[in-house]
C-alpha cells in the first residue's frame, strides 16, 4: 500500500540569517485570530473594548511562559532541572498544551482582577478562539514533521521522510480537526445562547470536549516525554484528567445555577 509522503520544509521563507517557520506564521495566526475574534464578541455585547488588547497580552505572555515551563517540568524535568538555563532557549522548541492552559487561566485571572472584568465571564467566550488557537498550533506541528503517531498501515497513514521510512497516524491533524469541529460548535452555541449562557458552561463544555479529544488520540501518539510511567497512560494523558474532572464541575455549576434561576 502505498502511503502519503510528507516531507515539506518547515522553513516557509529566507532572507539570509533571517528565516520565517511555518509553525510561527501559523502561530501569528493564531493569535490574530483569537484577537478578532474576541473584538468581535465585545462589539457584540457592547462591551468596553480597551481592555481588549492588555488582556490578550496577558493571555499571551501566560500562553508563553506556561507552554515552556510545561514542556520543561512535564516532559523533561530531568534535563531542565540539571540545566535550568535551558528552559529559556524558547527557539529550541518545546511548548506544552497543558502548561499553556494552566498560563494562560492564571494570567487571565490576575488580569481581570486589575480590569475589574469578571474573570468567567471572559473565559466562557475566550475558550471559543482558544479552540481555533489549538487547530493553528497543530497544523504547526504537522508542518514541522512533529508530536508524530505510532506506525499504522491505514490507507490515511502519513510517511514523515524528515523522521523515518514508517507511515505512521497524523496525529497532528487528528487533534487539529477535533480541535476545528470543537471551534465551530462553539461558536454556534455561542451565537446562539450569548445572552442567557450561564457562566462557566462554554469554560466547561470546552474543557470537557478538548481534553476528551486529546487523551483519545494520546493513545495512536508517539510518547513525548523522556520518562516511562508504567502504568499504560501517557503524560499528556495523566496531564489532561484534571482538566476533563474541572470540566465536568463547571458545567454541573453551570447546570445548577441555571435551575436555580428558572425557580426564583
Amino acid at each position: 500500500m502505498h502511503h502519503f509522503v510528507w516531507n515539506i520544509d518547515p522553513v516557509l521563507i529566507s532572507f539570509g540569517p533571517l528565516q520565517v517557520h511555518w509553525y510561527g506564521l501559523l502561530f501569528a495566526a493564531a493569535i490574530l485570530s483569537g484577537l478578532e475574534f474576541m473584538k468581535w464578541v465585545y462589539r457584540l455585547e457592547n462591551k468596553d473594548e480597551s481592555t481588549i488588547e492588555p488582556l490578550f497580552l496577558y493571555a499571551i505572555i501566560g500562553i508563553v511562559v506556561g507552554a515552556r515551563l510545561g514542556h520543561c517540568l512535564f516532559y523533561d524535568p530531568d534535563y531542565y532541572l540539571a540545566h535550568p538555563m535551558r528552559i529559556f532557549a524558547v527557539w529550541e522548541g518545546g511548548l506544552a498544551s497543558h502548561g499553556g492552559g494552566l498560563g494562560v487561566l492564571l494570567a487571565l485571572y490576575l488580569g481581570c482582577k486589575k480590569y475589574k472584568i469578571d474573570f468567567l465571564w471572559l473565559v466562557d467566550r475566550l475558550v471559543v478562539p482558544t479552540a481555533l488557537f489549538g487547530f493553528f498550533v497543530r497544523m504547526g506541528n504537522f508542518m514541522n514533521s512533529e508530536i508524530i503517531g505510532k506506525p499504522s498501515d491505514l490507507p490515511w497513514a502519513v510517511v514523515f521522510s524528515r523522521v523515518d521510512s514508517l507511515p505512521r497516524h497524523p496525529a497532528q491533524l487528528y487533534e487539529a480537526f477535533s480541535y476545528l469541529a470543537i471551534f465551530f460548535l462553539l461558536t454556534y452555541i455561542y451565537i446562539k445562547n450569548y445572552k442567557q449562557l450561564q457562566k462557566g458552561f462554554l469554560f466547561g463544555f470546552f474543557l470537557v470536549l478538548v481534553f476528551s479529544a486529546r487523551f483519545l488520540i494520546e493513545f495512536v501518539k508517539v510518547k513525548q516525554a523522556d520518562y516511562s510511567l508504567g502504568i499504560g497512560l501517557s503524560t499528556g494523558q495523566l496531564l489532561s484528567i484534571p482538566f476533563l474532572l474541572v470540566g465536568i464541575v463547571f458545567m454541573i455549576y453551570s447546570y445548577k445555577k441555571s435551575k436555580n434561576s428558572l425557580s426564583v
